[in-house]
């Protein structure tokens, strides 16, 4: 087996496994990419929701990042859960190459896991390869409702003004098949696929951005590690549409591609 290439985890992580930390490195995992982890915050969370949310202190965020930057550089990141807008000032003065920003600021059961407004992202944006935000993240980030793929597309220019190369506006949380609009190089695109009927659909995001993240890692064009991504997620929720874990929204499946 060759030598795997290293990605790198910034984000939150979920005690039921789910999401965040846990689901990153489990789809890094599934790519055979190698991955390592920055934690900006601990979470007690299950499938039925966010019982509480700890904070890493700044210094300790910058900490482990330099750990890993200096012993085991990674050829891509992706950063989820922030948690304060300390972090992404900071974030945003770092080298952080093929930077996949996925904005998780609230969890799917409305409890904010994040504590500042919105705008602090848009220095992160900057730097960007790619920023995923879903629904309700591009409604925070623009500050209205966003209900139709027309909102989405519209959504997804103004996104890109910000200056990230190329913008995802996941519909998940749209009715039929899901869809998911594209800005990039200054075109519009659409990555679609039939809904898979389950409610085990909790990291769906964290899932999505990470195995873009994994993709560009093993050399893919961001186009291709898109697309490669949606059918890595569809896959995914297929794989565990008949699961019974936990008694709320369960998680995914994690199959090796």
């Amino acid at each position: 087996m060759r030598q795997p290439p290293v990605a790198l985890t910034i984000a939150g992580s979920d005690s039921g496994g789910g999401a965040g930390i846990q689901a990153d490195l489990k789809t890094f995992a599934a790519h055979r990419v190698f991955g390592t982890s920055v934690v900006t915050a601990l979470t007690a969370q299950n499938t039925s929701g966010v019982l509480g949310v700890h904070a890493t202190p700044l210094h300790f965020v910058a900490l482990q990042l330099e750990a890993v930057q200096s012993d085991l550089p990674p050829v891509a990141v992706k950063t989820g859960m922030l948690a304060s807008p300390e972090v992404i000032a900071y974030l945003a003065t770092r080298d952080l190459p093929h930077l996949v920003v996925d904005p998780v600021m609230v969890a799917s059961t409305g409890k904010p896991l994040f504590t500042g407004a919105a705008e602090a992202y848009r220095e992160l944006f900057a730097r960007a390869l790619v920023v995923t935000p879903n629904l309700p993240e591009t409604r925070e980030l623009l500050d209205r409702d966003v209900t139709t793929v027309e909102d989405m597309a519209a959504a997804a220019v103004e996104l890109a003004k910000l200056g990230p190369r190329c913008v995802v506006v996941k519909g998940g949380h749209l009715a039929g098949d899901a869809v998911d609009v594209v800005w990039h190089g200054g075109q519009l695109s659409y990555l679609r696929a039939a809904r898979v009927g389950t409610p085990n659909n909790h990291g769906t995001g964290c899932t999505f951005a990470a195995a873009v993240t994994a993709h560009l890692a093993l050399g893919s064009s961001l186009p291709a590690a898109l697309r490669a991504a949606k059918t890595y997620v569809t896959r995914a929720l297929a794989g565990s549409a008949d699961w019974r874990l936990g008694s709320g929204h369960g998680p995914l499946s994690w199959k090796e591609i």
